[in-house]
């Protein structure tokens, strides 16, 4: 085995770990965006309803809730590199598998599938503090959180583009087998230029059981705090995405196309931020104040949303310099309200996962992250479904209003979770 990336003095990696590791997060992000906005409507060619639609997004986080505390402790013991491969072709094969799905049930079963070997988040994060010094992990932590973005602005438009070729579920395949070939290239860029980033664990170490790991977390102040803000925002948003197609569709006539091309503006105010500004942010305020301003500022955008009338935002024809016309659909006003909401979510995973890290000893960093990662998963397994439902059974205004009023709790034990770390910080030199 060659031997693990480690940090330089100056804290800059010896190989260019973290470059490669945001072109795989990228090529794999791009996959994950281009089926994501199309799944309300997938589920609709398959004569699902809404409540089936909601139970499909939560499968895939059902598979997760289960397998990242997982992935994230074997990344500890056997290296982050295996676990990184042995999730992207799990990813692959869930995709090729869902573009032959005949029915919505099928489908949420793949879904399942792909979501228990989809646990590599928190294995990229795991690498990246690994080779990162405590002081610029949230700024590090924040370039790959960019990756994602910017996998969000080609991911969703390709998608919304190449579901236009086609007809019935059928349509959906171009766009999912495209998925799946981003995983493939993903994990062969994982085999050709990625270096491990730990030494294997002693085979004859006791492995800590995964009960010991949520005693561990309960026990820690900071990463208890931070658990329930990942799962009281997380919850908010998972409830949002699960029925915004469904609601641009009723409110504005929206098509997968819009529905994409709106995600891309998300993907682009996520990356410029979070690759820009989350590290300086962080570094200034610290990442407990920066994390609670982002929580609000989502909640403050979906209430907004909401809250604008119809009449605001008309169809617009503009004539281009070039010559012609330019449509653009009912409900623009939507993407430019989205814009402040996508800054306000981009500020919080690099934060939460830069505070953790920092709050563990290097060696549980991998298990606690997975930890992090299992309750988003939690949320995304109860949200789509519970928003699914209050949709249909409230009104379509409704899954936007309750993630608003989420995102309050999730600002207030956000402060909790750094005062917590301030004073972890002075009374163990442990604490990073």
């Amino acid at each position: 085995m060659s031997a693990p990336a480690a940090p330089a003095e100056d804290g800059r990696p010896q190989a260019p770990a973290l470059g490669v590791l945001f072109l795989i997060a990228f090529i794999n992000l791009v996959g994950f965006g281009l089926v994501v906005p199309l799944l309300p409507f997938f589920g609709e060619s398959l004569r699902a309803d809404a409540w089936q639609i909601g139970i499909m997004f939560s499968a895939y986080s059902l598979g997760q809730f289960f397998a990242e505390p997982f992935w994230g402790r074997l990344s500890d013991r056997i290296g982050r590199k295996p676990v990184l491969l042995i999730t992207l072709l799990a990813n692959c094969a869930g995709y090729i598998a869902l573009a032959f799905a005949g029915n919505i049930w099928i489908a949420i079963l793949i879904r399942l599938f792909t979501g228990m070997g989809a646990g590599n988040i928190s294995t990229i994060q795991g690498y990246v503090a690994d080779v990162t010094p405590p002081e610029k992990r949230a700024g590090r932590m924040g370039l790959i959180g960019a990756a994602f973005g910017l996998g969000f602005i080609f991911g969703p438009g390709l998608g919304g583009v190449l579901a236009q070729i086609g007809d019935g579920a059928g349509r959906f395949q171009l766009p999912i087998f495209a998925a799946a070939g981003m995983a493939a290239l993903a994990a062969l860029g994982v085999i050709l230029f990625l270096r491990e980033s730990r030494e294997r664990d002693d085979p004859a170490t006791p492995r800590p059981s995964f009960l010991s790991g949520l005693e561990d977390a309960r026990d820690n102040p900071v990463v208890s705090r931070a658990l329930l803000v990942t799962l009281i925002y997380m919850a908010g948003f998972a409830g949002m995405e699960a029925t915004f197609g469904l609601w641009t569709a009723a409110r504005y006539g929206w098509t997968e196309l819009e529905v994409g091309l709106a995600f891309m503006v998300v993907g682009v105010v996520s990356a410029v931020s979070q690759g820009v500004l989350t590290g300086r942010l962080a570094r200034r305020f610290g990442e407990a104040r920066v994390l609670a301003f982002g929580m609000l500022l989502f909640g403050a955008s979906l209430a907004v949303q909401v809250y604008t009338p119809a009449a605001w935002t008309p169809a617009l024809d503009l004539a281009l310099p070039w010559g012609g016309m330019l449509h653009v659909s009912r409900g623009w006003l939507v993407a430019v309200v989205m814009v402040f909401g996508a800054f306000g979510m981009s500020l919080a995973m690099p934060n939460i996962s830069a505070m953790i890290s920092r709050s563990v000893e290097p060696r549980r960093q991998g298990a606690m992250l997975g930890l992090n990662m299992a309750a988003g998963s939690a949320a995304r397994v109860i949200a789509p479904a519970a928003a699914g439902l209050v949709y249909s059974a409230l009104g379509h205004d409704w899954p936007f209003l309750i993630g608003a009023l989420l995102t309050v709790p999730a600002a207030i034990m956000a402060v909790n979770a750094g005062r917590a770390f301030h004073r972890m910080h002075h009374q163990s030199p442990l604490v990073q």
